[in-house]
């Protein structure tokens, strides 16, 4: 009898769920959501950084005289780069710290 392989904890490589029933699938289109596929592999803010990067560019392509929309967005998304940049930096130190003890 053969033996089973230990799955991983969460979705395993390949599963869809997240796509067709994810928070965010009704709101995007087929590009986006193949954009945010390619974007899925990463841990943290990283995802709703992608998410919000895919659909900035779609208001870009769509509504580019929405300049308040626009403007929130860029904000949104700077925001969300300098928490990254902060969580990176505090990581690092921990790493550091435990590499001392």
């Amino acid at each position: 009898m053969a033996k089973k392989e230990k799955r991983s904890e969460g979705g395993q490589k390949g599963n869809q769920n997240a796509r067709k029933h994810g928070f965010y699938s009704k709101v995007m289109d087929m590009a986006e959501k193949r954009n945010l596929t390619v974007a899925n592999g990463i841990e943290g803010i990283d995802d709703e950084i992608a998410v919000l990067r895919v659909k900035l560019r779609n208001v870009l392509a769509k509504d580019p005289e929405n300049i308040k929309l626009l403007m929130a967005a860029s904000s949104t998304l700077a925001g969300l780069l300098k928490v990254r940049v902060e969580l990176n930096k505090s990581q690092k130190k921990n790493v550091r710290e435990s590499i001392g003890k």
